[in-house]
């Protein structure tokens, strides 16, 4: 008896690899469905990367490093840029449009709707809708990545060609910076229960990941001090696309004790990061009230 409960169990639980796939060909059909605003949200994507290309060609113009002795010459630094795209068009084509609708589905009910399916609630919400066209950050920062890689492999002073087990390593290290940007954003998308409409906490969200768009170094000094310490181990923003652009860039050599440090902060932050994001989102959940209600 108990083996037939088990297998009937078994069959009525979702294949979540399943439903994810039937959400991201709805949401293709939905982006094809408006093809010249799918196309229009493309090239406005790629003009915005273009623009920070030229600006920081501009930038190294005058200087030869981002930070005094970090090792962040103009080569490495767009590995390091190349990494800021992967990670923040990941985060927006999967996660931010579900996140600015959290606030919605609380206001009309329609989060009633989604804790009743049979299906974790919090997957439901995070990935039901995706934004396809801001991939397009993503394949420039591929192009982005392979120049400057072919430049560094290429160049007559100090040729630097990653390894597989660094490259290996970046792709690892970029998912933990994609875990933890999300994590972030679902802890402060559900404070939309408790708060009805949290528009400003979102903004926060923009506001603070301004800071993991740099090298940490620029920030590890003077009253920038605090400001390091916080984003490294209080909300590790900072650790998002660092690790994973040093692990490859490799701006430092030899290798010192704080980088393997910091590797392996990263992973406790990441761990961490989403288990208090999974934690913030239940005890939300358990404060909702039904609109209906």
């Amino acid at each position: 008896m108990a083996d037939k409960i088990a297998d009937e169990s078994a069959k009525i639980a979702p294949n979540y690899w399943k439903v994810f796939l039937t959400f991201a060909r709805n949401s293709l059909v939905r982006d094809m469905t408006f093809r010249m605003n799918f196309f229009l949200q493309c090239i406005s994507s790629v003009g915005w990367t273009l623009m920070n290309v030229g600006f920081y060609m501009i930038i190294f113009q005058y200087t030869n490093t981002i930070g005094e002795g970090s090792g962040w010459d103009r080569d490495k630094f767009f590995v390091f840029l190349a990494t800021t795209w992967f990670v923040n068009s990941l985060v927006q084509a999967f996660f931010m449009p579900n996140a600015e609708e959290f606030s919605e589905l609380i206001r009309t009910g329609g989060l009633d709707f989604a804790l009743l399916k049979p299906i974790d609630t919090q997957f439901l919400i995070s990935f039901r809708r995706i934004d396809w066209s801001a991939l397009s950050n993503f394949a420039a920062g591929l192009v982005i990545l392979v120049a400057a890689l072919y430049s560094l492999a290429t160049r007559e002073v100090n040729p630097m060609v990653p390894t597989l087990f660094s490259a290996v390593l970046y792709v690892v290290f970029i998912g933990c910076g994609v875990a933890i940007m999300y994590s972030l954003m679902i802890s402060l998308s559900a404070t939309s229960i408790w708060l009805g409409r949290n528009q400003t906490l979102y903004n926060f969200w923009f506001y603070i990941t301004n800071f993991s768009r740099y090298p940490m170094e620029i920030y590890n000094r003077g009253w920038g001090t605090p400001l390091y310490g916080f984003f490294t181990f209080v909300i590790p923003v900072l650790l998002v696309v660092n690790v994973p652009a040093r692990l490859l860039a490799k701006p430092i050599q030899p290798r010192t004790d704080w980088e393997s440090m910091l590797v392996v902060w990263a992973v406790g932050a990441t761990v961490l990061s989403v288990l208090l994001s999974r934690w913030v989102f239940k005890k939300a959940l358990l404060s909702y009230r039904s609109a209906s209600s």
